[in-house]
């Protein structure tokens, strides 16, 4: 081959690699381009933007109305029935799987079908955090006990609370709990009580899956208007410092009050067993309107709900980014 059949065969490849060249340049630019700012958008919305923002209280007020609506739900009742597949479906139309753990509780009324229901929000580890609270009303004779504030605020709150998480990308993985069985049939004690949250800790114990859950918050009648949250004296004291301390930022103080006390509540049967368990609950319904028909929707506000809702995710999102 000649040098001028050579340097003319080059003369037109050479052009043709310039335009690709260039070519190439204006096709990353359209395509990288907006990965990068749809990237810029993923990071500011969920490590950026704080996540307790996205906690909507009249949002989670609406599920408050729908569950009150079911009327009284004690355990084995069809309104409870009704109750667990609202929740179930709520949870499944975000994204979350859901599980029905299944067991009969023997109770002083006899032996009680119950089922506790848990939503998974998967994380990249599978270190567990639980946010929990029960779903059920107490059985009182003669009595149509609705319980829009005790059982039915936390339903309300784990719901939206779902709904936020499903949006992030997560470390770690979330359970949301609702427990059957918390109030007692006839006499509180540590046989007639805590029966959905007594049942699963004990399973979790039995199958070794207790070892991974990191810690356990419970949120309990914590949609009263006049919100007082106590600091209640059997909890973990690193983790309730963690939600004292996110009440605190937020601005949320003067809501998280109320007093120091020692409450019996779900989180005790994971605490016998050494998970880390903080129990969020406001004792001020104790004093006027607990276990009666006063225990309405008007005595609940979507500001307490998004109040809690949002401490509740500013102190996972600590414990999410620091992987504790």
């Amino acid at each position: 081959m000649e040098l001028d059949e050579v340097a003319g065969g080059l003369a037109a490849p050479v052009t043709i690699r310039r335009r690709r060249k260039i070519q190439t340049r204006k096709t990353l630019i359209l395509f990288v381009g907006p990965a990068v700012v749809v990237g810029w958008f993923a990071w500011h919305r969920f490590y950026a933007v704080p996540m307790w923002r996205s906690f909507d209280g009249a949002r989670a007020f609406e599920d408050l109305q729908n569950v009150v609506h079911f009327g009284p739900r004690p355990p084995g009742s069809p309104a409870l029935e009704k109750t667990r597949q609202y929740i179930s479906v709520e949870m499944e139309v975000d994204g979350l799987e859901v599980w029905h753990d299944n067991f009969t509780a023997v109770t002083p009324a006899g032996d009680i079908p119950m089922t506790n229901v848990i939503g998974i929000v998967p994380g990249e580890s599978p270190s567990v955090v639980v946010v929990a609270g029960h779903y059920d009303t107490a059985r009182l004779e003669g009595m149509p006990f609705v319980g829009a504030n005790d059982g039915g605020s936390s339903t309300a709150l784990l719901l939206e609370l779902g709904r936020v998480l499903a949006q992030r990308k997560n470390r770690l993985t979330y359970w949301l709990v609702y427990f059957d069985g918390e109030e007692a049939f006839r006499q509180w004690s540590p046989t007639d009580s805590l029966y959905g949250s007594r049942h699963m800790a004990e399973q979790l114990a039995a199958d070794g899956r207790l070892k991974k859950i990191r810690a356990l918050i419970l949120v309990d009648m914590v949609g009263d208007r006049h919100l007082d949250i106590l600091r209640e004296s059997n909890s973990t004291p690193w983790l309730q410092a963690l939600v004292f301390g996110s009440a605190r930022q937020l601005g949320y103080a003067n809501s998280f009050s109320g007093g120091t006390y020692p409450v019996e509540d779900d989180h005790v049967p994971f605490l016998k067993r050494g998970v880390a368990a903080v129990d969020i609950i406001d004792l001020t319904p104790f004093h006027t309107y607990h276990h009666t028909e006063a225990d309405a929707i008007d005595k609940c506000s979507p500001q307490s709900l998004q109040l809690v809702g949002r401490v509740v995710l500013a102190t996972i999102d600590k414990l999410d980014r620091s992987g504790q």
